[in-house]
């Protein structure tokens, strides 16, 4: 059986952080498939393109020896069981499928579209975000739609997006995710208040 995790990031931009939860799920999944998700519940973004691209420079920074982190854009979807369905047509056979969320979306999985039939159909992994406690309360409501859950032995490190874009923190960054955004000219006011830091230093 081959055990696939699945790995949506509304990541606006993609950070070290969700590079590192890339990095421990190749070391503990046969493939490791990701997308660039769009989000409802989230305000406007970048756009999907930039966001895609960013993504890829961040696998291609993890070099994986097992090479098992692909990036299959075609999955995304802003209705999740869309994914899983698309995936299973693709590896259904012989597969087991993890959906991986992060423990900030616990308190939104009970009403994403069609949640019970998502649950049956694959296992959820919950990676524990800083400053997002897993509330044991949330994970009954989500194990009474019929969720098989699991609680990821990791924690990522204290980076988000919403740092870099409110902050500027450009250690949220990997190197080849910032000279992209820098080429790009994008989030400028991001990269202002970090020229701004670095010159106060």
């Amino acid at each position: 059986m081959t055990k696939i995790a699945l790995f949506g990031t509304s990541a606006d931009p993609p950070t070290a952080g969700h590079q590192s939860i890339l990095r421990w799920l190749s070391q503990r999944y046969d493939t490791v498939v990701v997308w660039t998700a769009s989000n409802p519940f989230k305000p406007r973004q970048t756009c999907e393109e930039h966001r895609v691209a960013m993504l890829r420079l961040l696998i291609i920074e993890i070099n994986s020896p097992q090479h098992n982190i692909l990036l299959e854009q075609e999955l995304s979807s802003t209705r999740t069981l869309e994914t899983l369905e698309k995936a299973k047509q693709r590896w259904g056979k012989n597969s087991e499928f993890t959906l991986v969320v992060g423990s900030d979306l616990l308190t939104q999985l009970p009403i994403w579209y069609k949640v019970q039939d998502l649950l049956q159909q694959a296992q959820l992994l919950v990676v524990q975000r800083p400053g997002y406690a897993i509330d044991k309360s949330r994970l009954e409501a989500v194990q009474k739609l019929g969720g098989n859950i699991t609680i990821a032995e990791f924690t990522g490190p204290d980076i988000s997006s919403t740092g870099y874009r409110e902050n500027g923190d450009i250690n949220a960054l990997t190197p080849l995710v910032a000279d992209y955004i820098q080429q790009q000219h994008l989030y400028q006011k991001c990269q202002d208040e970090t020229i701004k830091r670095l010159q106060l230093r």
